[in-house]
């Protein structure tokens, strides 16, 4: 549908600044870097605390955007050919306008809040109910105030019925959402323990959830949960006013068999990895199979059962469908190709939504150029074929795709609609078979590849021939958490602090160039690498944003300044060093001034200045003005995470004062303090100064201990299962016979040692792994490539299963306890053979 901006301007009924173009608007812009189709895009500017939309708008405009929503007025005489309307909050404008959009559609909508298990119950009632009819829903998890408004704007006349899921973090949001979604029938998931913190108690949570089913016709939960039980309960008698409201009508499901639950499971029997359920219904009995055998499974399709049975929705394609239900894979992951090739495989769901979140996702990785789109038919998507295809073409077309290779029936067909298209290779095939029978693999190189396709294309066959064939170990790291833990630090500190990010190391083992480019994503103000080599690969990858080197050589300063790169000055040889080299080689360079960074010694006693070379370095900066330029004066603190240090550290403190305040007299320009790290930023808000230093606190891990459980693991190290042996009583295990078992056991070798990272301590049983759940001891010793886990508990494990070194469970802090070391030391030692995954939820 689309919009004008006078209709825009009438549902939000803000101030209408300027009207100059006449476009319709048929897309919604919260973030600058996911601009597509610039005619039809009406830009909502929104102020956040580190980051103001409105600062994008003159960007924007040159790049074709012509309607814009601001809280305050720009300079409207920079914008001849501009719409602009002005309202007093962005995020109520753009809900407002969802709301709107949302009540000219009158089939049937489901909402879905809860604690858990949100994303998949939609996912899985997609599945469900695409082949019977045309369904609309949230793309990923978009659950929040800004991701209910841009997923309700995706709904349309071609759509029979829309899936959204709802979810807030504390009191006085739902009701906003509830006015957007207008849910016909609700579904609350289950309740736990996520957001706790922002609600008095769990029941006060589960009112503030009930609020966006006040007006539903139907609520679906679980009995068997009292407590939400009783909340439900409650909340209807407190809105319900007779018989004759018609609204808010409960329908329950029960595993127990006293229950007054509308469906009651009378029998759940799992085998050879599927479950049949059992139920009971007015009278009648019937059953649903999964491919899954888990708990949370088993209750997300129940979930989706009752609520297909409210909506009359249950025929025998619906219960034949149940069979064929997959994993929700709630994240777009990264790896490593053949061919120096980048692989984002995302072929769970495939609709133009997904489709344009995950181009995206690819246009951000700018490590390789050349961009490649693999699509299959887009099935059941309401619209005419024809039409489906030309948006096809014309988000190819937007973002630039250099290769484009369609597989499908469909597709095939409206191959003629591609050709127009310049500057772009095109294949096409009518099935997966016949492109890896024809395809020359070889041609593909140095390319960034994204998978999109339908499920029955099986395109995991595609993933399999291009992903490069590494360890079987990997690295698993989580971009999204990345973010989390930015915002959970930059919630300790000032709105106007800068903050500089340690990407040293390959970024705690992690990876350098995707958690750099994560992070300047996330407007980071700075990085930080410890040799001139490492900021180099930045550079070359494409990182743009301002890198400090912090243990800079004499010989790297050339390279350093090509770059532009700020190197640590720590002593007045190294500083005399860089003049020297600014002399002989860049008197007339546009480098200069060369911005520097001033290590102060105030305790570590490791580098930096000491009090009596202070008035040597300001005589220096002063005649060398021209040529060195001071970016930021910074100290280390020695113990800033633990308390029993805390007199030493604002001594630490009170000595950075006096000699960056000194220092601070001899430069008549601003130049940023900052001597807090991680722990710091927790323990000793009082000395943030203009920036702080943020490390192993970022990658998931609080030094302090006081936020940890507000981190988001990062990094998860996984193996899988070699071989499985049945060791006597009398054997050993490993080398010089240390693996000794006093009674008969099951072991399992592990494609893990210490060339991967895993240090020999953790042999002899000290360490754990996580197999099925459990924790299993390692025995014996450690070897390079392998290593042996106990697994007698666990009967069921097989060749090939997952185990978990480090992650949620064990935790690399209870893996650096065992080992008797730090999570920095665990997590800069894995090795670089050990393939990383990076993905984003």
């Amino acid at each position: 549908m689309v919009y004008t901006i006078n209709e825009i301007f009438s549902i939000t009924r803000g101030t209408l600044l300027k009207v100059s173009h006449t476009g319709g608007i048929s897309k919604l812009l919260l973030d600058s870097r996911k601009l597509s189709n610039a005619y039809e895009t009406l830009f909502i500017a929104i102020k956040g605390k580190r980051n103001d939309g409105h600062s994008y708008i003159e960007e924007l405009y040159k790049k074709g955007v012509r309607n814009f929503i601001v809280e305050h007025s720009p300079n409207l005489i920079l914008f001849p050919d501009a719409n602009f309307i002005q309202v007093k909050d962005s995020i109520v404008a753009m809900q407002q306008i969802a709301a709107f959009h949302r009540q000219r559609f009158k089939y049937p909508v489901v909402g879905i809040t809860g604690s858990n298990g949100k994303t998949i119950v939609k996912e899985w009632l997609y599945q469900l109910l695409n082949t019977t009819c045309h369904v609309v829903k949230s793309p990923k998890s978009y659950n929040s105030q800004i991701g209910v408004p841009l997923s309700v704007w995706n709904m349309s006349e071609q759509h029979e019925i829309g899936v959204f899921e709802a979810g807030i973090s504390q009191p006085n949001e739902m009701d906003k959402l509830e006015r957007i979604l207008k849910p016909n029938v609700g579904i609350f998931t289950n309740i736990g323990q996520a957001h706790d913190s922002g609600f008095l108690n769990i029941r006060q949570k589960i009112n503030e959830k009930l609020q966006l089913f006040a007006f539903s016709e139907y609520v679906v939960y679980c009995h068997d949960h009292s407590e939400l039980n009783n909340a439900i309960l409650n909340f209807k008698a407190k809105i319900v006013n007779d018989d004759s409201d018609n609204r808010f009508k409960l329908f329950s499901w029960s595993m127990q068999e006293s229950s007054e639950a509308n469906l009651k499971i009378t029998k759940v029997i799992r085998n050879n990895g599927f479950t049949q359920i059992e139920g009971h219904y007015q009278g009648t009995s019937s059953f649903i199979e999964i491919p899954f055998t888990d708990q949370a499974s088993i209750e997300n399709a129940i979930n989706c059962w009752a609520a297909l049975i409210v909506l009359n929705k249950v025929n025998a394609a619906v219960i034949q469908q149940f069979k064929h239900l997959s994993a929700v894979s709630m994240r777009l992951e990264l790896k490593e190709g053949n061919n120096n090739c980048s692989l984002i495989n995302d072929s769970y769901s495939n609709d133009i939504s997904s489709l344009i979140i995950a181009i995206e996702f690819l246009q951000q990785q700018q490590l390789k150029p050349k961009k490649t789109l693999i699509l299959s038919d887009i099935l059941e998507s309401g619209k005419n074929e024809f039409e489906l295809y030309e948006e096809v073409v014309a988000i190819i077309q937007r973002f630039k795709i250099a290769k484009f290779i369609g597989i499908g029936k469909s597709l095939k067909r409206q191959q003629k609609q591609f050709e127009p298209l310049e500057n772009i290779e095109l294949f096409f095939y009518e099935d997966t078979a016949s492109f890896l029978s024809t395809h020359p693999f070889d041609t593909f190189q140095d390319e960034a590849i994204l998978l999109k396709g339908a499920r029955v294309y099986a395109f995991e066959r595609i993933s399999a021939l291009f992903e490069k064939k590494a360890h079987e170990t990997v690295l698993e790291v989580n971009l999204s958490a990345i973010n989390h833990n930015l915002a959970i630090y930059r919630k300790q500190l000032p709105t106007k602090t800068k903050v500089m990010a340690m990407v040293k190391a390959f970024s705690y083992g992690s990876g350098s160039y995707e958690i750099a480019k994560q992070l300047e994503n996330n407007q980071i103000d700075y990085l930080a690498v410890a040799y001139a080599d490492e900021g180099v690969e930045l550079r070359q990858a494409g990182i743009t944003t301002p890198i400090m080197v912090m243990c800079p050589e004499r010989n790297s300063f050339d390279t350093i300044i090509k770059n532009n790169l700020e190197p640590e000055i720590y002593s007045i040889e190294i500083l005399q060093e860089l003049l020297n080299q600014i002399e002989l080689y860049y008197t007339e360079s546009v480098h200069l001034p060369i911005r520097i960074h001033l290590e102060l010694e105030t305790g570590m006693n490791r580098l930096g200045f000491d009090v009596h070379q202070l008035e040597a370095l300001a005589n220096i900066l002063q005649t060398h003005a021209s040529q060195i330029k001071v970016a930021s004066i910074f100290s280390h603190l020695a113990a800033s995470e633990s308390a029993d240090f805390d007199a030493f550290t604002k001594e630490q403190i009170a000595r950075f004062e006096s000699m960056s305040s000194f220092i601070l007299q001899h430069c008549p320009y601003p130049v940023l303090r900052h001597i807090l790290n991680s722990g710091g930023i927790v323990r000793h808000p009082e000395a943030v100064y203009d920036m702080v230093r943020l490390g192993i606190g970022l990658y998931g891990s609080d030094s302090s201990n006081k936020i940890q459980n507000e981190l988001e693991v990062v990094s998860t190290l996984k193996s899988t299962i070699l071989q499985i042996k049945e060791i006597s009583p009398n054997d050993t295990v490993g080398y010089s016979r240390k693996g000794q078992l006093k009674t008969g056991s099951k072991i399992a070798t592990i494609g893990l040692g210490y060339a991967d990272g895993l240090h020999r301590k953790l042999g002899n049983g000290v360490g754990k792994m996580e197999l099925h759940g459990q924790l299993v001891a390692i025995v014996g010793s450690i070897c390079m490539d392998m290593c042996m886990l106990d697994i007698s508990n666990i009967p069921n494990a097989k060749v090939g299963d997952e185990v978990v070194v480090f992650g949620k469970n064990p935790s690399i802090q209870q893996l650096a306890e065992w080992e008797g070391t730090i999570p920095y030391e665990i997590l800069t030692n894995i090795s670089k053979r050990v393939k990383r995954v990076y993905f984003e939820e």
